[in-house]
This record gives C-alpha cells, sequence and structure tokens, in this order.
C-alpha cells in the first residue's frame, strides 16, 4: 500500500513541478504575499477534483478518444504559444512587478478568476492531471487507487503549499528588475517548449 502511495506522491511532484502558467502566477502572488492562502487552497482543490476525475475512469475516455486528444493539444499549442508571447513581451518591456510595502492588491475576483483561467483553460492541466497522472492511476486495481490518490493530492498540496508560502524567501532577489525579465524569458521559453512537445499527440 506504502509504495503505491509513494507512487502517486512521485508521479504527481515530478509532473507539476515544472513552470506553467499556474504555477508562475501562484508564485507571483506569494512574492506579492497576496490571498496566498486561497490561491493554494484551490489549487489543491482543482488537482484533487481533476486527478480523482482521471484515477476513477475519466482518463481512460479521454485514452480512447483521439479526437479529443487532437483539440486539447492543438489548444493546448495555441495557449501555450501565446501565454510565452506575453511573458516574451512583459520581459522586452520591463513590465516587472514591484514589491514593496505600497504595491496595489488585486481584488480577490480577479485572483480567483485569473486561477480559473489558468487551470480550466489551459489543457496542460488536462494532459497532466487526467490523461497523465489519472491514467496511471486508473491502471491500478480497484482496493489500490485511493492509495494513489492519495499520495498524488499529498505530492500536489506540499508542492502548491511550498511555492506559495516559499516565495517570500525570493523577495530580496525579485526586487531587483533583471530577475523578473529572467523569470518571464525563462516561462517563455519553457512555455514553448511544452507546447512543442503536445505536437507528438496529434495524430492525423
Amino acid at each position: 500500500m506504502l509504495d503505491i502511495y509513494i507512487k502517486g506522491f512521485v508521479v504527481t511532484f515530478s509532473l507539476i513541478v515544472a513552470i506553467g502558467a499556474q504555477n508562475a502566477y501562484i508564485l507571483k502572488l506569494g512574492l506579492l504575499r497576496q490571498y496566498v492562502g486561497i490561491a493554494v487552497t484551490l489549487c489543491i482543490l482543482f488537482d484533487t477534483l481533476l486527478i480523482s476525475a482521471g484515477v476513477l475512469g475519466l482518463g481512460f475516455f479521454i485514452k480512447g478518444n483521439q479526437l479529443l486528444i487532437n483539440s486539447i493539444a492543438i489548444f493546448g499549442i495555441v495557449f501555450l504559444t501565446f501565454y510565452a508571447f506575453l511573458s516574451f513581451k512583459s520581459a522586452l518591456k520591463n513590465e516587472s512587478i514591484q514589491i514593496d510595502d505600497q504595491v496595489k492588491t488585486n481584488p480577490l475576483g480577479k485572483v480567483i478568476s485569473m486561477l480559473l483561467v489558468f487551470t480550466f483553460l489551459n489543457p496542460h492541466t488536462y494532459l497532466d492531471t487526467i490523461l497523465l497522472i489519472g491514467g496511471i492511476g486508473a491502471n491500478l486495481n480497484d482496493d489500490l487507487k485511493l492509495y494513489f490518490l492519495l499520495g498524488a493530492i499529498s505530492g500536489s498540496s506540499l508542492w502548491f503549499i511550498s511555492l506559495g508560502y516559499g516565495a517570500r524567501l525570493l523577495i530580496p532577489l525579485f526586487k531587483k528588475p533583471i530577475t523578473w525579465k529572467i523569470l518571464d524569458i525563462s516561462i517563455g521559453i519553457i512555455m514553448l517548449i511544452i507546447a512543442y512537445t503536445l505536437i507528438d499527440l496529434i495524430v492525423y
């Protein structure tokens, strides 16, 4: 049982650690110390719902529907490429976020809206949580799926808590505009790499 729990933890943690649109936004909220608890809780909840859906059978459905996989992949390529463009634009225009005591706090509604967009309008989220993590869990015997799911949720929870609350340790570094430039450029490059990997999922 423990080995199944660990498998769920390791698989999930290794997949979500890569910097994506959602992770980058959580990182920025953590740096700005804005609604970190709410954002982390929502991300854990979203992952729990999506991973559970995958482990309980939705992963099998998606795997067997190539048209749906093609649609998800194409939408993902467009979404990630566009977000990469925005990241590069932000870096070139020096649109860095200022970290100081006078920084304007974003409305909670906007923060929640952005999290919903970065989670549910980002096809890569579905590929990770439902297709990959869910697909692995769905192949287990029914009596083992719960342990895999608990491990997956633990991995997701640890990551988002560490990212959201650990970001404040980087505040001195991110007070320098050059650091934001490096982050934005890095995110843009990673988004393009992920978009490129989605091409392999498309079957003509």
